[in-house]
């Protein structure tokens, strides 16, 4: 019932976000000729259709034949939806106070009623136009993020404080990437360039917080050796995403679904990561210890699988450590269940992608996630223990960044 009633919602929002198009337009053309009027709406429907009609045979054709034309033919309609959306929500107020005028008026004189019905027609005529220049905002940033900001790569330096990490490991420098989904990427050269800015940050510790992949393990084979040279004092570290399950690809058969797995697991160690199920190790440095926690994908929001034993890791862990970081995907997961470890001090997460598309400015941040997950970019802080949410690396559905581009985190440990 839930899901009839989203997808009710969903068609809901396009056919109006259509029909406030093709309004805003008419309105718009108020003053010109019925034939320029008349052009202007048939432009607009063909446009329409064809844009659909583009997009939806490149989605369902992908698959088979993953060109690159096809992922930003098939981002074409989120685009044209996203700016409709935009005059909808200029119009929809407009149409509401214009339906409350009509009922005044219905015990108004009839003169009030005319002045007020001219007065609503020039307001409408400039809305419909304001609408349009504020849709054409989403349609260019949408149009620049696939072309510019899906691989406009960036560092981000955060420094953490901890009362309870050891003195050697004061100034530590860890770096953290996420979400690579290699799959996406139809060339090594972003990926090239990506690992380039990463050694330049000469870290100490690399960790990467899942989805190597969107579905299959093949996906990244061809970008084993431009990973391969990621440099890192100690190991890096990674662990398993959702889409690394394949969880969304028909198998054949339940054995090929686990096949696939395991050779993603094993394109793990090629690239030279050490792939932590529900494991812990334990990075020493002049003479002390802190712990590394990997598990799983584990979700609490929007049905995702639990794979991830948390318990396990944290029994796995070296108990001579007192500062422990924890790899976790999700980060639903750090309300759901990490809290409960209070002597995990850090966790760091990706899957929300800052949904790439937002703001993001130092002193504001939106993104339509936020409406989906409590934690879904940057550092969140409860009690002692931080969290931090990588918006990650690569991208997948529509083939770029608005606002929350790729991201490189580097963090430095100091002692409170």
């Amino acid at each position: 019932m839930y899901r009839l009633f989203m997808t009710f919602l969903f068609v809901g929002l396009l056919v109006l976000a259509e029909w406030y198009g093709f309004q805003a337009v008419r309105t718009a053309l108020t003053g010109a000729s019925p034939v320029v009027r008349r052009v202007a709406g048939i432009l607009y429907w063909l446009i329409t259709v064809a844009v659909w009609a583009l997009g939806i045979w490149a989605i369902s054709t992908r698959r088979s034949d993953p060109a690159t034309y096809k992922a930003y033919l098939g981002s074409l309609p989120l685009i044209f939806v996203a700016a409709k959306l935009v005059v909808l929500l200029f119009l929809l107020p407009e149409d509401l106070v214009r339906a409350g005028r009509w009922a005044l008026a219905r015990f108004t004189t009839p003169a009030a009623s005319a002045a007020t019905a001219g007065a609503g027609i020039t307001r409408s005529e400039f809305l419909s136009r304001l609408a349009l220049l504020a849709g054409a905002v989403p349609f260019v940033a949408l149009i620049w993020g696939m072309f510019k900001g899906g691989t406009d790569y960036t560092v981000k330096r955060v420094t953490l404080r901890f009362p309870n990490l050891p003195p050697a490991f004061d100034g530590f420098k860890v770096l953290q990437i996420s979400d690579l989904h290699t799959g996406s990427f139809q060339s090594r050269e972003p990926l090239q360039r990506a690992v380039q800015l990463i050694n330049q940050q000469a870290a100490d510790l690399v960790f990467m917080t899942g989805d190597l992949v969107n579905d299959l393990a093949t996906e990244v084979e061809p970008h084993i050796d431009t990973l391969a040279g990621i440099k890192s004092t100690y190991p890096i570290y990674s662990v398993l995403g959702n889409h690394d399950y394949a969880d969304y690809v028909q198998w054949p058969s339940r054995e090929a679904k686990e096949a696939n797995l395991e050779r993603l697991k094993q394109n793990h160690a090629k690239i030279g990561w050490e792939l932590l199920l529900d494991e812990a190790r334990t990075v020493e440095r002049n003479g002390e210890k802190i712990a590394v926690l990997g598990v799983q994908n584990w979700g609490a929001q929007m049905r995702f699988p639990k794979y991830g034993n948390l318990a396990k890791a944290h029994a796995a862990a070296d108990p001579a450590a007192p500062f422990k970081i924890l790899l976790s995907h999700d980060p639903s997961h750090w309300d759901a269940q990490v809290q409960n470890y209070p002597d995990i001090d850090l966790m760091l997460a990706g899957h929300t992608h800052g949904m790439q598309f937002g703001v993001n400015l130092p002193f504001f941040k939106w993104s339509p996630v936020q409406y989906a997950y409590k934690q879904w970019a940057g550092l969140y802080e409860k009690g002692k223990q931080l969290l931090y949410v990588n918006a990650g690396l690569g991208y997948i559905g529509y083939p770029g960044r608005v606002g929350f581009l790729p991201e490189i985190t580097v963090f430095e440990l100091r002692r409170a």
